[in-house]
């Protein structure tokens, strides 16, 4: 028998009854579901279990609803996946399996900063300007930092093959290494010139406090005398452990506020003074900040400038105002929860506009990166020798 055609009556009725069918499911939902909205979603998890169109395995719908709450919250509460639960252990063991390179991103490319002295980078002959454009033969073209970064680290005893395209060469290198436990070094310096000191964090670990303190002693003793100014680098500092920032904040202070957070809960609460100790002893300070120093970064930066312990050069930082707190979970992952704001001495919320810069220099176009580096650390010269 062929099929029946479809007339304009029977279309209208089964619209009609459609309509009826779903009306009424709505209404039978709604009276199974309880009043809190709250308590509706075990029933919401278990329908789409029990009946949606396709199967889903439960640990995917429970990980889907957590990651459904966390989206409603702000932007740095997330859920933490494995190899970024690794990474966090990683930073608190203050060393991970690598090659041992800094890396940015610089005209389209990963590119390399500088290899650390003793690592497998230095070892190879990676040079500062290196392009890395392939890890084992995959390539890095439109991958971010971070990409790069996880395909760069693995285990120690690991190998890895890196295609180099260096400034000069006419075709791309390949460079056999393998992967060493590299201490993470968050603190580096360097004299600029006679008197002048010269310190780059690029974030805060808890280690970061004591590695400071050891950066101004070798730097006083290569310039043979205290200190005449110091410039501390902040840029790019995306932050890390508030109390290490407190602490560093602390080693150019001799009293007042340097920070103090709000919560919910009472551990959420706290306020953190200057302990009295000056390691300049009251030499000038000049920081540096970018639109990437955030968080712990700020909280330094904003409490140097409040207390006038020390000028602020670059560009308005990113305005990142808030406490997380990492919860470990029983699949190997985490939840990090924003569980408080903190604030400047004077009661600025740094997620309102960040650290405005007491000198503002502003990153030009036509300039390359070296030339504004070059710019910048003359200008905070000239501030900290102005006193």
């Amino acid at each position: 028998m062929p099929p029946r055609p479809i007339t304009l009556v029977s279309l209208i009725a089964a619209m009609a009854l459609g309509v009826v069918l779903g009306v009424s499911a709505y209404w039978s939902l709604r009276a199974t579901l309880p009043a809190p909205v709250g308590a509706a979603l075990p029933i919401v998890i278990q329908a789409v279990r029990d009946s949606y169109v396709e199967p889903i395995e439960e640990d995917e719908l429970v990980e889907s609803a957590v990651l459904g709450i966390l989206r409603g919250l702000d932007s740095h509460s997330a859920y933490l996946e494995v190899d970024e639960v690794e990474g966090m252990r990683e930073e608190d063991a203050g060393q991970f399996g690598g090659i041992g390179v800094e890396i940015r991103f610089v005209d389209g490319y990963i590119t390399v900063v500088a290899p650390i002295a003793g690592t497998p980078a230095a070892a190879a002959g990676l040079q500062a300007g290196d392009a890395i454009i392939e890890v084992d033969g995959r390539s890095l073209e439109g991958r971010t930092v971070r990409d790069a970064v996880a395909d760069l680290r693995g285990a120690p005893g690991t190998g890895l093959t890196l295609g180099i395209r260096r400034p000069g060469e006419p075709a791309p290198l390949h460079v056999e290494l393998v992967r060493k436990a590299i201490p993470i070094r968050t603190v580096r310096s360097r004299l600029l010139e006679p008197g002048y000191g010269y310190l780059r964090i690029a974030e805060f670990q808890r280690q970061t406090p004591v590695d400071v303190r050891a950066a101004l002693e070798r730097l006083v003793a290569e310039a043979g005398t205290a200190l005449e100014g110091l410039v501390v680098d902040l840029r790019n500092n995306p932050g890390g452990v508030l109390g290490a920032s407190v602490d560093v904040a602390d080693a150019f202070l001799k009293q007042g506020l340097i920070v103090y957070t709000e919560g919910r809960e009472e551990a959420s609460e706290g306020r953190f003074e200057a302990s009295g100790e000056d390691l300049l002893g009251g030499a000038p300070v000049a920081v540096l900040i970018n639109g990437r120093s955030a968080s712990a970064a700020e909280v330094v930066a904003g409490a140097l400038q409040h207390h006038r312990r020390a000028v602020v050069l670059g560009t308005p930082s990113y305005g990142k105002g808030s406490v997380q707190t990492v919860l470990p979970l029983a699949n190997r992952r985490a939840l990090k929860l924003t569980t408080a704001h903190y604030y400047t001495p004077d009661g600025r919320s740094l997620a309102d506009a960040g650290i405005q810069p007491d000198v503002a220099v502003p990153f030009t176009p036509d300039a390359t990166r070296d030339e504004y580096d070059q710019l910048l650390l003359a200008t905070a010269l000239r501030e900290l020798k102005r006193g």
